[in-house]
């Protein structure tokens, strides 16, 4: 199984958030650069993740994207689904009537939904416990600007 370039991407961004922002705004640019993602994709990407209620976006001198709820809150399955879909519909395996009857088609709804349950269980807080114990570097904060 292999997830979708845009699901990659979207969790990408929001791990980026949950582990980096501090609860201040971030900028699709600042994500983009520090994931290697291309800005107008992620941009896309993220439009959808406000439509489903992810992330919440502020306008302006400082703004930027923020997680709408607590890392603790949002799982994989949340952001796989506000990406593609229902996972159940992501993973199904469209019936061919030419081929024969003795497929185990049956087996694509159970494995549908053991992966939905594992993304499920796997929440961004998690996702962020686990990248500390791997040692993943945090980025800087940067020196806030002052102008006279």
């Amino acid at each position: 199984m292999r997830l979708s370039l845009q699901v990659q991407y979207a969790i990408c961004g929001v791990f980026d958030l949950a582990y980096n922002s501090r609860g201040e705004p971030v900028q699709v640019r600042v994500i983009s650069e520090r994931q290697a993602i291309p800005a107008r994709y992620l941009e896309q990407i993220f439009r959808r993740l406000r439509q489903a209620g992810l992330v919440v976006s502020k306008r302006g001198p400082g703004g930027g994207y923020q997680l709408a709820r607590e890392a603790s809150a949002i799982t994989l399955r949340d952001v796989v689904e506000a990406v593609e879909g229902p996972v159940a519909t992501t993973l199904a395996m469209e019936p061919a009537p030419e081929l024969p009857a003795f497929r185990p088609d049956f087996v694509w709804e159970s494995l549908a939904e053991r992966f939905s349950d594992a993304l499920a269980a796997t929440t961004l807080d998690a996702l962020c416990r686990q990248a500390e114990r791997a040692a993943v570097p945090r980025a800087e904060t940067e020196a806030p600007m002052y102008f006279i």
